[in-house]
């Protein structure tokens, strides 16, 4: 259905968090009163009912991704259906009700419990601001193979990770800068560059408002596997010390994150 300026304008202004949630709303807003095209007037309906009623749009979780399964050509890794997956384990523990008994006072959207993936570190998905962030990544190693000089590693290169050193017979990576993003892997035309580790960044506890902080990293890089149990143990440890439905980073500052990190 097609959008009227005034309305794309008003809820690009709504908070990122929430938006396609409000957008989807609005749709179906203008969808039911017959209208041909989404105008102010439904975008105005939405948030009043949204604002009066918010507790009835709280589902007790959110995840969000970012469009890199969509053929994004920055995306480091291809993990089809583990989106689908962490939805499944969010949904079984029902966390909607879990905030009921927790949260004094209506519920609202900022209480819902957070996982964002991202498949490359352009991190567009924002998964450095929520409970669980994921980062796809695709670490380079050099190979015996002879390279050629061309340079191409270096170019592609962001991070300036990448250097092809005077008589040092190839490329050199600089762990501490290399991000992960598998472009020089891709570029390399010899095979002296190859993948030899792929799967997810892990970061924690990250959140907005009136304390923001960004996640903390877990060493290490995590197939899709490992990111389900990262997954069931970080809401183990959210159900298990949430006092009052605050959020996972607020936790984490309190009871630290060794109960996560333990393996039976």
């Amino acid at each position: 259905m097609k959008w009227s300026r005034e309305a794309e304008e008003a809820v690009s202004k709504v908070p990122f968090f929430v938006r396609k949630r409000v957008k989807k709303r609005v749709a179906e807003e203008a969808a039911r009163s017959g209208a041909r095209e989404v105008a102010l007037e439904h975008v105005n309906a939405c948030r009043k009912r949204f604002l009066e009623n918010m507790e009835e749009e709280v589902k007790g979780h959110q995840l969000e991704r970012c469009f890199g399964a969509n053929g994004c050509p920055n995306r480091a890794l291809e993990e089809n259906g583990l989106v689908e997956k962490i939805q499944q384990v969010l949904e079984r523990r029902d966390l909607k009700e879990f905030l009921k008994e927790r949260v004094k006072g209506p519920l609202k959207i900022h209480h819902e419990f957070r996982v964002s993936v991202s498949d490359c570190p352009n991190a567009c998905s924002r998964p450095q601001i929520v409970d669980v962030g994921l980062i796809g990544t695709s670490r380079p190693t050099v190979t015996p193979v002879p390279c050629t000089d061309c340079g191409a590693c270096m170019n592609v290169c962001r991070e300036e990770a990448v250097d092809l050193m005077e008589n040092a017979g190839g490329p050199s990576i600089d762990e501490e800068r290399c991000l992960g993003c598998g472009q020089c892997i891709r570029v390399c035309p010899s095979g002296t560059l190859e993948e030899e580790r792929k799967g997810y960044r892990v970061l924690l506890g990250g959140k907005l408002g009136r304390h923001p902080q960004l996640g903390r990293e877990l060493p290490g890089i995590y197939s899709g596997e490992q990111v389900l149990d990262v997954v069931e143990r970080c809401l183990d440890h959210y159900l298990k010390h949430n006092k009052a439905g605050e959020r996972f980073g607020e936790i984490i500052n309190r009871e630290g994150i060794m109960e996560i990190l333990k393996r039976e």
